[in-house]
Order: structure tokens, then sequence, then C-alpha cells
């Protein structure tokens, strides 16, 4: 039985304007949300009312000043409601100053409140980066955003999607860029810290495959020297250290592996390799976990998708998911609060 007075995720709204509003209602409109945890929306009363108008979600709404008033029940959303947006200046699938303010604020709300331990994790819904630079919020998004108001270096972004999980060596950066990143120290510190993010989140057998850079891992030096310069010398100091991982393994076949259980993780080394790998899997249920904060993060991986917001099409598959899976790795965080 799950400790529900403990294990409430926080849930910021996202941006008023995109898709947000409207799969956290629907997602909340499911009873299993509510067998795992105790969700508790941070955003705007009015902009979930109209939510649930046009996905036809019925639903209380429970505004409250602090998460030990939630009522954490089926049938009931319990809402810690920022009077920080004009409703009736909302347009939705449009960038606006005033939406991009509102959606860092529902974040920074939720980090306090985690910070505070009044909270267990935190399920985010899609920003725009637009909305935030109208704003003059000053990050690009979530990540940085998190970075900052926990003062935490260099958060690390994994995947997990059916039975497989990735973590990404570089992120934003061209190909050209994430190629000259890849350094046997950088390759040694993160294959460290991903085992230590695992241990985290409560995975017993840690044994962690780098993907390899060039084809058939550059065939000994055929295909490149990345391999033998600088990713195999990372990945054996990494085993110096303790760490159990292999590689580097072919990029056409690690993340089969991985998903068929041989990995409990895949060291990506840049954005598209693991990004297209688990879309591919499951577009929806791939969800993004954010290690090395203070708190638990998980994270939808789509955008706020404004060309059918306000339509009531959007799914809410990956919200419920990214619920889902705050509420699974949470539990090993309880002990923090």
């Amino acid at each position: 039985m799950v400790n529900k007075a403990k294990n409430i995720i926080a849930i910021p709204m996202g941006d008023p304007a995109g898709i947000g509003p409207e799969i956290t209602v629907k997602a909340l409109d499911k009873p299993e949300i509510y067998e795992v945890c105790s969700p508790l929306v941070i955003g705007h009363s009015e902009v979930l009312k109209n939510a649930m108008k046009f996905t036809n979600t019925f639903l209380e709404i429970n505004e409250i000043n602090d998460p030990s008033e939630g009522i954490y029940e089926h049938g009931t959303i319990d809402v810690i409601s920022l009077d920080n947006l004009d409703v009736d200046q909302l347009e939705m699938g449009t960038v606006q100053a005033q939406c991009g303010k509102a959606a860092y604020e529902y974040i920074e709300t939720s980090v306090a409140l985690a910070l505070e331990g009044k909270v267990t994790a935190l399920a985010t819904t899609p920003i725009n980066k637009e909305s935030l630079k109208a704003a003059k919020v000053p990050f690009i998004g979530h990540t940085e955003i998190l970075a900052e108001l926990t003062k935490s270096d260099d958060p690390l972004t994994m995947f997990e999607v059916l039975n497989m999980r990735i973590f990404f060596l570089t992120r934003h950066l061209s190909l050209k860029d994430a190629i000259a990143a890849i350094t046997k120290d950088r390759v040694c510190d993160y294959l460290i810290r991903c085992d230590k993010a695992l241990q985290q989140l409560g995975v017993e057998n840690r044994k962690i495959a780098v993907a390899a850079l060039n084809p058939h891992g550059g065939e000994n030096g055929l295909f490149g020297y990345e391999e033998i310069d600088e990713i195999r010398p990372g990945i054996e100091a990494a085993i110096e250290k303790g760490i159990d991982a292999v590689g580097p393994v072919p990029a056409d076949s690690v993340f089969h592996h991985a998903l068929n259980g041989r990995y409990a993780a895949v060291l990506s080394l840049y954005h598209d390799q693991g990004h297209i790998a688990a879309k591919m899997t499951d577009f929806e249920r791939t969800i993004s976990v954010t290690n090395g904060l203070p708190f638990l993060r998980t994270s939808v991986d789509h955008g706020t998708a404004f060309d059918i917001a306000g339509k009531g099409i959007a799914s809410s598959v990956s919200m419920e998911e990214c619920i889902k899976l705050a509420a699974k790795y949470s539990k090993h965080f309880l002990n923090q609060i």
C-alpha cells in the first residue's frame, strides 16, 4: 500500500497556452494514477476548468494552499492555484509573455515545495522556449531552470521507455561539437554518474553499455579512431573504479539488447543517437528523468503542441506514464523527506 500522504507528486501545469493543462486533466481522470501516488497540480484553476470543458472531463477542483490540505482522491484535482495570469487575455496556441512567466512560476513553486520536503517528486508538463524568452526568463528549458533553482551542477538526463534506459553523454550540441566533447575523462565521469543515478533509482544490476560512435564500433580504426583513443579508455578507467560497464557496443544493436534486458542502461554519445532509439521504440511512452537534483523529476518528452492546443485532441498517455514513473522511482527518495 502506497503511503499517499508522503508520495505526493507535484505537477507544474506548463505553458497555459499549450497542451499541458489538457493532458494534465485527462491524466488525472484516470483512477490508476491515484492508486500509485497523490498528484498535486501547481497551476491556475481557471485554465484547468477551461481545459476540462474542451476535453469533456468532469472533475472537481480543490484549491489548497499547502500539500497537506489535499484530498488526493480520483474525481478531484488538488491545485495550488497561482494568481499570475490574465485568463481573459489568454490565447491558446500562441506565444505569450504572460504564459512564459506563469510556466516558470509553476516550476519555481514546485521546486520550493520539493526542497521543503512537502512533495516527493516533480512530473513536468511542456513549456515553450519562445514564451520563456518573451517573458525574459533567462533559461532555455526545464533542465536549466531546475539546475539554477536547486544550485545543481550539470543534471544528468535519462530516458526510460518500456524496459530500456538511456543516458546522454552530450545533449544540445551540434554533431561536430558533440564528437569533440567525447573524451576519455568525460566517458569515465559519466559512467560513474550514471551508475550513481541507477543506484539512487533502486536499480540493483547496473551493467551499462556505452554506444559506439562510428559504424561497427570503428572496426579497429578502419572507420575512425574515437573508440580507440577516447571511448574504450574511458570505459576501462570506469571499470577500474568499480563500474560495471561494457563497450563500445555498435549503436545499431546496443539499444535492441538493452530493450531485451542485457543491459540496465545505455550511455548514448549524442542527442539523436539516443532520442531516435527511444522514440522509435514507443514515442508516447518515452519519459525523461532528470538525475542529480535534490529530488526526482520526470517529464513528458514532447512540446507544447501549439498547433493542437485547446482542441481537446492531445493524447495524455505520455503524461500518465510520466506521473507513474515518478511514483515508481520516488519510493526510493521517500527517506529523504
